[in-house]
């Protein structure tokens, strides 16, 4: 174990937004014993406030499902694999015609823009007192890190199998909130994987020396990739289908129980 990769919500962070104490120190000693950790997140930069604030990490964060790779501690963007808004304007197209009730969003690298529609009234003080507009308005001359689709009427596994192969030649497509059809779209053939792989050869890591761990679509191709690929217990299926071991749940610290385990056996190896 030579670098440990971890998704954060539903995997080491909770619905409060919350860090447990235990795992806080399963990270801490990882890196007092001299591993590499990263984080591999869906989220934007400006929503990685608990890395920071709860476990002082001002290390790279893989975000935006492997389409921007980011520095904490000095607040830059390291690199970016960005849509181009024709592809964007293309895809919302397609995925209006399949769900008419569809709305949608899209991250740039310099913030967040909506269109009319998307959203949940009783949420707005997420969306920052964004103006609703077009993205024919709004995303000319923006980078575009992701591209975000919206509906209320389908579960979020009928709307991502829907979805994702009209759009394949477009966008890559995933999901990651397990109660809201929310879809997530990158460039085509991005995806956590990819950047954590260049990651880890940047530091001279095997894949067969990484230790992953997720709980969501969006993990899946990360956790086949890695040598080590643990999905949580309380995960979906389909990251669980993906890895090739399981952790505990959420709920019993399941990251923290296997870091604690492995740095165990290397201090007796």
């Amino acid at each position: 174990m030579r670098l440990v990769a971890s998704d954060l919500d539903g995997t080491v962070i909770g619905h409060d937004g919350r860090m447990s104490t235990r795992t806080i120190r399963a990270f801490e000693a990882c890196v007092e014993a001299g591993i590499h950790v990263v984080f591999v997140t869906g989220r934007p930069p400006r929503w990685l406030q608990p890395l920071r604030d709860q476990l002082g990490h001002t290390g790279t964060v893989i975000c935006s499902n492997g389409a921007l790779t980011y520095d904490l501690g000095t607040e830059t963007v390291l690199s970016a694999k960005l849509l181009a808004p024709s592809d964007v304007y293309a895809a919302r197209d397609i995925i209006r015609d399949l769900f008419p009730a569809a709305t949608f969003a899209a991250e740039t690298i310099a913030g967040f823009t909506i269109e009319p529609g998307f959203g949940d009234p009783s949420a707005s003080e997420l969306l920052d007192g964004i103006a609703a507009r077009p993205f024919e308005e709004t995303l000319p001359g923006e980078e575009i890190v992701k591209f975000l689709a919206r509906e209320v009427d389908v579960s979020p596994d009928e709307f991502l199998a829907t979805v994702r192969p009209a759009v394949a030649h477009l966008v890559s497509t995933t999901h990651s909130a397990p109660s809201v059809a929310l879809l997530e779209m990158a460039r085509p053939n991005i995806d956590k994987s990819v950047t954590l792989a260049q990651y880890a050869a940047g530091l001279g890591v095997d894949r067969a020396d990484v230790v992953a761990f997720g709980d969501m679509p969006n993990d899946v191709q990360m956790l086949g990739w890695a040598g080590h690929g643990y999905a949580m217990a309380s995960g979906h299926p389909d990251a669980l289908a993906a890895a090739n071991l399981v952790a505990p749940p959420f709920e019993e610290d399941g990251v923290a129980q296997v870091l604690e385990a492995r740095l165990a056996a290397l201090r007796t190896a």
